[in-house]
Order: structure tokens, then sequence, then C-alpha cells
């Protein structure tokens, strides 16, 4: 039978949204004296957003109406032009370098971070391969193709450098071929293999200063502990019910990035304690009804595709608040839809016009359930839980 796109999942969404573009204007409306040098208007922020706002609308529908198979189809080719793009932010007057990075590219009126449109991609990409007749979960071969794409796209984050890119597609590769019933004793030599990497990349200086804030960030609160302690005094002054939207402070000047990586300390602070939860349970509902069209769908191309969108999105808003509160080292992510950032915006948006399209594919009925798929849900249950459901 036929059912509906998941109202849930789009409520919930248009929840978050509405969030953001609330905090958004909260934290930018202010003319802070770094502001006033820009001569930026209290709206200058707010209107940006909003319009990327509405081209992902645009997006999400699109992403709404195309069929899943023609994206299958288009998986290859679509890692390749997010390559292509991931390679144009070397290249001069099109790559945009901001605080010594290099990770946008122009784009009329703004800029985009293909870094990004790679998530996305792979997350397509995976699906359709571990969904494939040929992925063996058995074939060290079958596990070494998608982990050496991977570390292509991770070798380009690197040069740029995007630290948190690199983790991030990590994460959303090893948990999709865990899933896919990969076994983890492939994943356990991957992991021994990294770690010589891993020191090496975070003994770099600035990386490890700061992690040493992060362990101890009142050992320098005027330097490399600054950030993190001005979120913890977001979150802390916010009390229970928040001081009101608008009133918060932090927001003059005192925490940096509060329109971007920190904005969920913005959100403790005026929304307090239940805002903050409000937005954190607002999350595990959509990785519920994630997780629920998964188990609903037919193929196993969009099974593993509606769980793969999921963690891309869920993984993300973990890693903000996680940063936000202390528990890893700061690192800029942005908070899915409620952050500042076009591009992280227009991907996730296009990400959930994908699992709402996918929510209103056919429900197989228990007793009628494809092979295919009984066949992928047991090596997803087998590999997670070490038995078949």
């Amino acid at each position: 039978m036929r059912t509906g796109i998941d109202r849930g999942l789009l409520i919930i969404t248009l929840l978050l949204l509405l969030i953001g573009a609330v905090m958004i204007y909260s934290s930018t409306s202010v003319i802070t004296p770094m502001a006033a040098k820009k001569n930026l208007t209290p709206f200058y922020y707010f209107k940006r957003h909003i319009f990327t706002m509405m081209i992902g609308f645009f997006f999400m529908y699109w992403a709404y109406r195309i069929e899943p198979e023609y994206l299958r189809k288009l998986s290859i080719p679509l890692m390749v032009f997010s390559f292509l793009l991931l390679l144009a932010v070397f290249i001069p007057k099109v790559g945009i370098t901001v605080s010594g990075a290099r990770r946008w590219i122009r784009l009329w009126p703004s800029t985009f971070q293909p870094s990004e449109l790679v998530k996305l991609s792979m997350v397509i990409f995976l699906a359709r391969y571990i969904s494939m007749p040929y992925f063996k979960k058995d074939s060290f071969i079958s596990f070494l193709i998608p982990i050496g794409i991977m570390a292509i796209f991770q070798a380009v984050f690197l040069f740029q450098p995007d630290f948190g890119a690199t983790i991030n597609l990590g994460i959303i590769t090893i948990t999709m071929l865990i899933l896919g019933g990969t076994k983890l004793r492939y994943i356990m030599y991957l992991a021994a293999l990294s770690i010589p990497v891993l020191v090496k990349l975070v003994m770099q200086p600035y990386r490890l200063k700061r992690i040493l804030a992060f362990l101890d960030p009142w050992s320098d609160p005027q330097g490399s502990g600054f950030q993190l302690i001005q979120s913890f005094i977001a979150l802390g002054s916010g009390g229970l019910t928040g001081v009101g939207p608008g009133n918060g402070k932090q927001k003059l000047s005192f925490l940096p990035e509060i329109h971007t990586d920190f904005i969920f300390s913005l959100i403790g602070e005026e929304l307090g304690f239940i805002g903050a939860l409000g937005v954190v349970s607002l999350f595990l509902f959509l990785f519920y009804k994630g997780m629920s069209i998964a188990n609903r769908m037919e193929t196993g191309f969009r099974y593993y595709l509606a769980y793969g969108l999921t963690i891309m999105i869920v993984l993300q808003a973990i890693i903000n608040f996680s940063v936000a509160t202390g528990l890893v080292p700061t690192k800029g992510l942005p908070l899915p839809f409620i952050s500042y950032g076009g591009s992280s915006l227009l991907v996730n948006m296009i990400a959930i016009g994908i699992l709402l399209n996918l929510s209103r594919g056919l429900k197989p009925v228990k007793i009628k359930d494809t092979g295919e798929i009984i066949i992928e849900k047991k090596k997803a249950y087998l590999s997670v839980y070490g038995r078949i459901r």
C-alpha cells in the first residue's frame, strides 16, 4: 500500500528551521564594534539566512520529487562532481581563504563549502555500493574500496585544512559499512593503522592547543580556553527557562562564532535548559523518524540511504552539542538547520527531501517482505547486535 510523507519528520524540520531563524536574528541583530566596522545592518545575516532557506526549500522539494533509483544512477557522477568542487577551492580567484583555511568557493551571491556536498555524495554512493550483489561483507577487498575513496577525500580535506570534515566523513563511512555487515576485525585493523596518522595530525601546534584547552580551558582563560569558557557561561547563565529571546549577553562580542558553531550555547542562555532540551529532543525525534523510515524500505539501496542520511544529520548535531558543552575539543561544525551557514543548510534540507521521498514509498507488509530487504536487515542487526532479531 502507498503511504503519504512522514508528516512528523516534516514538522520536526520546520520547527528546527524556525528556531534557527529566530536564534540567528537574536545573535546577529546587535551591532558589535566589529560588525560596525564592516557596515553591517541588524538584518544582514538574517536576510541572507532566510534567502538561503528559500533556496533550500526549492532543493528540498526537488529532492522530494526525484526518484531514489535515479539517485542510485547518479551516485558515481555525483561523487566525481563533488570531488572536482573540492579541488576547485585551490584555484586562485575561485577558492576563498578564511582564517587560514581554504574551504569555500565563490558562488553568487554567497559561497559554498564543497565538503558538505561530499558527505551527501558519500552516503548515496555507500548506499548503492553496500546494496550491490558484488559487495561481500567477508571480503577485505570490498572493505578497502570505500575506505580508499574516503581516504582520497580526507587527504584533500587535510590540505584545506579541515580536520572536522575529515573525522565526520570517516565516522559516516565506517558506520554505514558496519550496518552493511563488514567484519569488525577489518574496522579494528583500520583503527590500528590510523593511530599513528591521528597522532601526527593532533600534534600540529594549533590542534594540540585546542586539545589542551579542552582538557583545561581555565589554564588559558584569555587565550585558547576563552571560547569554551564563554560557552559554559552562556549555558550556565540561562538557568531553567533562560534570560529570554534577545536578552543574551554572550552575543555582545564575548562568545566568538555564536551564530554558527556555538549557537547551541545561545539557545541555552536565552531559552534555558528547557529550550536546549527541546532542541536536543527534536534531533532525537528526527533520528527516530529516520530509523523508522529506513525499516520500512523495500530495497537495500533505500534502506541504507535512509540510514545514512539520518546518521549524517544527527552525527553533526551530536558533535555540535558536544563541542558547546565541552565534551569534545572545539571544532567548527554548524548545528544542522539552526546555525548560520548556507552550505550545511542546503545539503541537510536536500537530505530531508530525500527522506520525505522515501517515506512516501511502498510500505511492505511483514509477511510479504522481499527477500532482499530481509537479508539486508539481518546483516545490519547481526553486525550491530551480534544476533539476528
